[in-house]
């Protein structure tokens, strides 16, 4: 039994190597995280937080230790295989969005659906994109180009095309390094909500602030888990927005 645990890292090493040189990354990592939960991974830069968030997306694998993914173990699975893990179970949210500039947000949206082995017809992948791009406050912005779309825009359609194959986890790196303070308390609230929805997700992010609203934070230093703690009092991203004037829309 795995205790509802959807991701499980046993003694996760990562060591670089560059000609002689061995650098280690990630340093004998255990960590267990459950479904439906909401982690912030925290560090400063060199911790090793986003070569675990790497291990963890399928874009890298570890060195040695032991990777279980909804119970199947990952750490040995070739690149083709790695990918088709991702498409059908990770949905990524990155801090420079990586939106196609010359595609509108609908077509953004439906890339990865490119990629699913089920086929689609062009109605099927217009409606699944409108539908997740409601989900996250664009209704009637489908047709936009990103450089039409505000920052906080953008990585809304972001999160939609990272939603767009149903994954069980969300993976975000950083996604409001880019956004000003009230469009990140925004970004967060949609996480939340996901989050409630029974989605799980793990963001990195090097910001006390914008950890308090996940429900956990595991603090990284040199490679290694220095703390791993419940957060006590979380930021309500739905409460602070209704002080300002501004609600969530999902």
């Amino acid at each position: 039994m795995n205790n509802g645990a959807l991701v499980r890292l046993i003694d996760v090493h990562k060591v670089y190597r560059t000609g002689e040189m061995e650098v280690p990354a990630v340093r004998g990592v255990s960590l267990e995280i459950k479904r439906g939960e909401f982690v912030a991974l925290m560090g400063a830069s060199g911790s090793g937080k986003s070569t675990l968030m790497n291990i963890l997306g399928c874009l890298d694998r570890p060195t040695s230790g032991s990777y279980l993914l909804d119970d199947a173990d990952v750490s040995g699975l070739n690149r083709d295989q790695l990918a088709d893990i991702r498409n059908r179970k990770i949905g990524f949210v990155f801090q420079n969005f990586n939106l196609l500039p010359r595609t509108s947000a609908r077509e953004n949206a439906e890339l990865p659906l490119v990629y699913n082995t089920q086929r689609l017809s062009h109605a099927q992948l217009r409606e699944r994109a409108d539908r997740v791009l409601a989900a996250v406050g664009l209704a009637g912005r489908e047709d936009h180009h990103p450089s039409q779309l505000s920052g906080g825009q953008q990585q809304r359609v972001a999160i939609a095309r990272a939603l767009i194959n149903d994954p069980e986890m969300l993976l975000a790196d950083e996604p409001t390094g880019n956004l000003d303070s009230r469009t990140s308390v925004e970004i967060m609230g949609i996480f939340q909500h996901l989050n409630k929805r029974g989605i799980t997700i793990i963001m990195v992010t090097h910001e006390q602030e914008i950890a308090t609203y996940a429900r956990r934070n595991v603090m990284m230093r040199d490679g290694m888990i220095l703390d791993d703690h419940a957060v006590s009092q979380r930021s309500d991203a739905a409460a602070q927005l209704q002080k300002l004037g501004t609600d969530v829309t999902m």
